[in-house]
């Protein structure tokens, strides 16, 4: 004889449905709790990537965002530097004018461009970002100073606003600043050193003249991917809330 043993159907789906309405509760009570519609893979595996993706994309682009700014704090530090040379060659050009005039104390208009051209030179070894030389040296200041500016790798921007300091036009720079330094009471009188120096200041101006140029073009385009930024960030940002957060829902 057989044995059958009865099961209640009727308690199991019962039992059934309970762990279910148990299960959306918690994961409702989860995502109240959370702000979150996604809390994990399982409860929407691409929805999950996506927003993980959005988020990666934010970092970044935050992060460039501190980039540009940091740039152009470098760009202003520079600026005032070179700002402050030009008015100093404008002094000396001042001088070299008063030189011409036979009752003016020569030596001392001679002593007084030397002060001056000295002071250049302190300023473009003094100026420093971050403890790095902006003006002087043949590091970034001759190269370049790299940053990363966009949300990718690649989108960098390199800021030589320099080069025409310090690369092929030093020797030039240098050596003209130099002939001011050794100015001498004949220097500032005899015509063909006068001619020498007025060629001289020429090219020294020309070079500030000409990296103060490419500082406001730099940073024209920072201000430009700072917007580009700002908007991108924003957008993502927005993805990524509709992507990984609830929606809130009231029944009129």
């Amino acid at each position: 004889m057989g044995f059958r043993i009865n099961t209640n159907i009727d308690a199991l789906n019962a039992y059934n449905a309970l762990a279910k309405v148990n299960k959306e509760t918690a994961t409702s009570q989860l995502r109240m709790a959370s702000g979150q519609r996604i809390n994990s893979v399982a409860d929407d595996t691409s929805g999950f990537n996506i927003g993980k993706s959005l988020q990666g994309k934010i970092t970044v682009m935050q992060a460039a965002q501190n980039n540009v700014s940091g740039a152009k704090n470098l760009l202003s530090t520079a600026e005032g530097a070179l700002l402050s040379t030009n008015d100093l060659l404008i002094k000396i050009e001042g001088k070299m004018s008063d030189a011409t005039n036979p009752t003016a104390d020569r030596s001392a208009l001679a002593d007084d461009i030397k002060a001056l051209s000295t002071e250049i030179k302190s300023v473009l070894e003094t100026t420093k970002f971050n403890n790095t030389s902006l003006l002087t040296g043949t590091g970034g200041a001759k190269s370049g100073f790299e940053f990363q500016v966009g949300n990718t790798y690649t989108d960098k921007i390199t800021l030589d606003f320099a080069s025409s300091i310090l690369s092929g036009s030093s020797t030039a720079f240098n050596g003209s600043l130099g002939n001011f330094m050794n100015a001498a009471e004949s220097s500032i009188t005899t015509s063909a050193t006068v001619a020498t120096l007025q060629a001289n200041l020429s090219t020294l101006k020309a070079e500030v003249t000409k990296a103060l140029g490419k500082i406001g073009n730099f940073t024209q385009r920072l201000d430009i991917k700072e917007q580009t930024l700002n908007t991108s960030i924003t957008n993502a940002q927005a993805s990524y809330s509709s992507s990984l957060t609830l929606t809130w829902r009231l029944n009129s």
